[in-house]
């Protein structure tokens, strides 16, 4: 995709080297859970450097317009100019910017005093007829899309770490579970597939946010880009490919239609929104792995000198699984604040948008990249207890079977509503005695094998547990040949990706 940098499974285990103070708050996010990329990505020398190359870009621009001097014959901007910007576009002092910024009150202009320090032949030509959400606004623009491409490519990679494992226990039967009350089987594989296809459709969300992004471009104070019409001497179609043109130049196709002074605020709000769906997928899946856990019948990855509990040291808590919920709520609680700033933007602009966004936006990638990066060490750690599940398999199969067992009964010749009879009596007693302690679901089966009326009956094929999962096995295969075949083909870059967790 253009503009965006390509997702490499040795940038997921990577450390952002930072230096923690021990008396000043670290964001989690930042020292414990994002890949190194995600953030230096939101942090401010990438900023800023973004910065850098919008105003690089609109000169560059302006000048190929061929924008004029006030005589109306030399060029505005001269080919020097663009050079020595290009020479500066990296070069930040964050010190000396903070110092104009307490002077100026403003960070933009802080930035430009800055650049204008480092390339002072370039002074006149830096944010020629911009306002300040020239930069902010598509600075955000780059970044969100650079991070949406990020985001997609590390939700391929969980996709098809978990597509993995549905193929190889797509035949494993399993107890169902409906009002997590046990109900008809299912394979184990088949159960990992509605966790993929949640996730399968957040790809497919996330991919039409990156993919429709536009860019603000040069719209002006207002929007009515009135300033670079004055600088073009009223020139309207030089004005309309100067939007386009900077857009190109920084990899973006298209542009809004039409901004205030911002870009439309509901834009943030889609893209959380999205962001939030694959909270809602993980946070779904996580707490499904727990209650797996729970029953003893999958277990998260585990490491030789992991602690589970400082007291209970016999336990194995499901902390990755516990972890990934957490922060998907955090998450999935971001939107909110996006809406609200949307819903109370006033006319053309106000600035109470700018301090919400400064924390929400980037920490909702932030949040999104640390889910994804504990989904990813998870899918390719699970461990399957088969004796386990077996059991409760044996456990319940019997009452299951209860209607197979009647039919083969009749077919052998008995009296429908008899065997029926026989069967109802006997369950209520077993599960009579199972209420008091007494007894177990196995006792069933000796009682029927001892009537007459089943002695016909080949109870081993009767409870093979793979006559009880319908098409589960067909299903997980149809799925992955006909959804994740396609996924694992348009993002082959990043299969097989692998992500150590900071701690």
């Amino acid at each position: 995709m253009p503009g965006a940098s390509a997702v490499r499974p040795q940038d997921l285990g990577g450390f952002l080297q930072v230096s923690i103070s021990e008396d000043v708050y670290d964001n989690p996010l930042i020292g414990r859970y994002a890949s190194a990329e995600m953030s230096q990505r939101w942090g401010p020398l990438r900023k800023f450097r973004t910065w850098r190359r919008l105003w690089l870009a609109l000169a560059e621009a302006e000048s190929e317009l061929g924008l004029l001097s006030d005589d109306g014959k030399s060029p505005r901007i001269r080919p020097e100019q663009l050079a020595e910007l290009k020479q500066h576009l990296d070069d930040i002092d964050l010190q000396r910017a903070t110092e104009h910024e307490k002077r100026l009150r403003h960070d933009v202009m802080a930035h430009i005093h800055a650049l204008g320090d480092v390339a002072p032949g370039c002074r006149d030509v830096i944010h020629l007829g911009a306002t300040s959400c020239y930069v902010t606004d598509n600075a955000d623009l780059i970044l969100m899309r650079e991070s949406l491409h990020q985001v997609c490519g590390t939700l391929a990679a969980v996709i098809d770490a978990l597509a993995r494992f549905a193929e190889q226990f797509k035949d494993e039967p399993t107890l169902g579970f409906t009002h997590f009350q046990p109900a008809q089987l299912t394979t184990v594989g088949k159960r990992a597939c509605l966790w993929l296809f949640d996730f399968v459709l957040d790809l497919q969300e996330l991919e039409r946010r990156r993919d429709e992004l536009p860019f603000r471009g040069a719209k002006g104070t207002t929007g009515t880009q009135a300033s670079f019409l004055a600088l073009f001497n009223g020139d309207h179609d030089k004005v309309k490919q100067l939007d386009r043109l900077v857009a190109k130049k920084m990899g973006f196709d298209r542009v809004f239609p039409v901004t205030g002074q911002t870009y439309s605020r509901k834009i943030d709000t889609q893209i959380l929104d999205a962001l939030s769906g694959l909270g809602q997928s993980a946070h779904k899946w996580g707490a499904d792995l727990r209650l797996l856990a729970h029953r003893q019948e999958i277990d998260e990855p585990f490491e030789a000198e992991q602690v589970g509990s400082s007291a209970m040291a016999y336990k194995r808590n499901p902390m990755r699984s516990e972890r990934m919920c957490s922060l998907s709520r955090y998450l999935i609680g971001l939107p909110p604040m996006a809406a609200n700033t949307a819903a109370t933007q006033w006319f053309e602009r106000t600035l109470d948008d700018s301090a919400g966004r400064r924390l929400y936006i980037p920490q909702a990638f932030l949040a999104a990249d640390a889910v994804l990066r504990i989904a990813l060490n998870l899918a390719g750690g699970l461990v399957v207890h088969r004796p386990v599940i077996a059991k409760s398999v044996r456990d319940y199969l019997p009452y299951m079977a209860t209607e197979n067992l009647m039919m083969a009964a009749v077919q052998a010749g008995g009296d429908r509503q008899a065997v029926h009879e026989l069967v109802r009596r006997h369950s209520l007693a077993v599960t009579e005695r199972i209420k008091e302690g007494t007894g177990s679901a196995t006792e069933l089966l000796e009682r029927l094998k001892g009537e007459a009326a089943f002695k016909k009956v080949d109870f081993d094929a009767v409870l093979n547990p793979r006559r009880f999962v319908g098409r589960a096995p067909e299903q997980v295969a149809e799925f992955i040949a006909e959804h994740i075949q396609p996924i694992r083909k348009r993002y082959a870059g990043a299969m097989g990706m692998k992500a150590e967790l900071k701690v």
